[in-house]
């Protein structure tokens, strides 16, 4: 019989990443008088000091720089461009109130998942699932003909982080070599946006010592949850963490609207619904492919 820890494991990180992930709106709306690109570059800079002291305390620093060169090294460097793209947009969304677009993104998200899962990875895709895509395409379709709001951040936000799953499921690094080149690639980008504000008096950074501590502690507040993510991407099937994302974009709605009451429009509520109705379908199907697994 087969050893179900990693599984197990993977369901445990899995979960812990998209929770944590659920909850982050209510670190960044701490940090609203900060402008989003020095949130994005103190997040970046943070997490590599942290990063790199757990690198240097295990003695990874070696095999790390092994690892990474050629094909894992280009693959991280887009990897890192997909998660910059992705922290910005979901940090300015936050600060400008439109984090009921931001939920939208993330639900779109796990359906991005399944499809790139399929059509890349060659994972199979049963009718039910196909059907969940259909229904949240027709709800994506809705709100984009409708006009108004902010669909850009939605699909942004998903085609970023599912494409950025992807390259880190398949890169040939562990989920702490991968994040740490990620964030080195990034950190000479965060040091020059910090030095320019600092140059120009914008900087947020030693204004305040709740604010500096703030500012500090988006190093944990970014490293956990992508540490377990990648960690349960490489044990999971990419379908069963599309599943699980669902747990962010659900916290993140209901933070949206009886925290920070915005509103909601009707052509958001009917895409809402739609895509409710697929994830729906799809968890339906997972759950039955599993109980038929486990059965055989």
């Amino acid at each position: 019989m087969a050893d179900p820890s990693p599984s197990r494991a993977g369901l445990a990180y899995g979960i812990g990443a998209y929770t944590l992930w659920g909850v982050l709106p209510l670190y960044l709306h701490l940090l609203k008088a900060v402008p989003p690109a020095q949130v994005l570059s103190h997040r970046v800079l943070w997490s590599l000091l942290l990063l790199a002291a757990v690198v240097i305390a295990t003695r990874r620093l070696r095999p790390l720089l092994a690892q990474a060169r050629g094909r894992v090294l280009a693959m991280l460097t887009a990897s890192a461009a997909l998660i910059a793209v992705n922290w910005f947009v979901y940090i300015w969304a936050v600060a400008n109130d439109r984090l009921v677009e931001a939920s939208l993104g993330y639900f779109i998200n796990p359906l991005v998942n399944v499809a790139l899962g399929t059509l890349l990875l060659g994972e199979r895709l049963d009718r039910l699932q196909g059907a969940a895509i259909g229904v949240a395409g027709i709800g994506v379709v809705i709100l984009a003909a409708s006009g108004g709001g902010a669909i850009w951040i939605s699909l942004a936000l998903a085609l970023s982080f599912g494409v950025y799953g992807l390259i880190r499921k398949v890169a040939a690094i562990d989920a702490l070599g991968g994040l740490t080149i990620e964030t080195a690639i990034l950190a000479p980008v965060a040091l020059a946006v910090l030095l320019i504000a600092g140059s120009d008096g914008s900087a947020a950074f030693g204004r305040s010592g709740t604010m500096d501590l703030l500012l500090i502690l988006a190093g944990p507040v970014t490293a956990a949850p992508l540490l377990m993510f990648a960690a349960g991407a490489r044990r999971l099937r990419y379908t069963t963490m599309g599943l699980l994302q669902f747990i962010a974009p659900t916290l993140q709605f209901l933070e949206a609207v009886l925290l920070y009451r915005e509103p909601v429009r009707a052509a958001q509520l009917a895409t809402f619904a739609l895509i409710w109705v697929g994830c729906a379908l799809y968890a339906w199907s997972s759950i039955a492919v599993a109980r038929r697994t486990a059965a055989a």
